[in-house]
């Protein structure tokens, strides 16, 4: 398969969000005495954070105003409103402190020294920038749909994405561990990887772990991604 550059969603594909944001939950929440289903709480607020965002077109807010709201409907949900506001802080900064999946800075190393590797992402370009830092992760651009003022699954945000890479959307592969992601991009004629990540929402399991068929690498891990594309 021949492709130019990679495309990879960042939020649960690159940064293990669900245990960071848990950890800060339950540490605000031991403050208090309080013992709750941290896992449960983590991905309610995922969940909210996602539907206020997701297919967004020229929005006033960005993802992590999306994130903000969030944790005051979720904190509210679960009777959690004694938490101050700089432990909802805490908590809101956790996105931004995020670490990536193990196995995925040394494949990006590898990667980039054959292809381009774009992060290619609903969130803020700052949480981006923060979390890259700290992770010591590379990339040869970061492109956020709040940069592009449309959000994915809408079409206008691939097809924006390859126009500013100066590719056609068949030169690029979409690297995702969800479906909707990949399935949108391949409709706009990216080529497709998915990528497993069992534990994105925690010991639960992801809501929709099954690819799709008609993706072109399905992989259990970035090693070996980077050893289907040569790198």
């Amino acid at each position: 398969m021949q492709v130019k550059a990679l495309t990879f969603d960042t939020g649960g594909t690159i940064l293990d969000w669900h245990s960071g944001v848990c950890s800060a939950f339950q540490n605000v929440g031991e403050r208090h005495g309080i013992g709750l289903d941290w896992h449960a709480v983590t991905n309610d607020y995922r969940r909210l954070a996602m539907e206020g965002i997701v297919g967004q077109v020229q929005p006033a807010f960005n993802m992590d105003d999306a994130h903000r709201t969030a944790l005051e409907e979720v904190l509210t949900k679960y009777g959690l409103q004694q938490f101050g506001q700089q432990e909802r802080w805490q908590i809101f900064h956790a996105w931004h402190e995020l670490s990536a999946w193990p196995d995925f800075p040394a494949a990006l190393a590898r990667i980039r020294q054959k292809l381009s590797a774009i992060s290619f992402t609903m969130l803020p370009l700052s949480l981006v920038l923060d979390v890259s830092r700290k992770n010591d992760l590379n990339w040869d651009a970061v492109i956020s749909c709040e940069m592009i003022g449309v959000y994915k699954p809408n079409a206008q945000a691939y097809l924006k994405a390859a126009q500013w890479l100066g590719m056609e959307p068949s030169d690029i592969l979409m690297v995702a561990c969800h479906n909707f992601d990949l399935n949108a991009a391949r409709a706009c004629g990216f080529k497709t990887a998915f990528v497993r990540r069992p534990d994105e929402w925690g010991p639960g399991g992801p809501p929709d772990p099954t690819p799709h068929p008609d993706c072109d690498i399905v992989v259990d891990g970035f090693d070996t991604l980077a050893k289907h594309l040569g790198a």
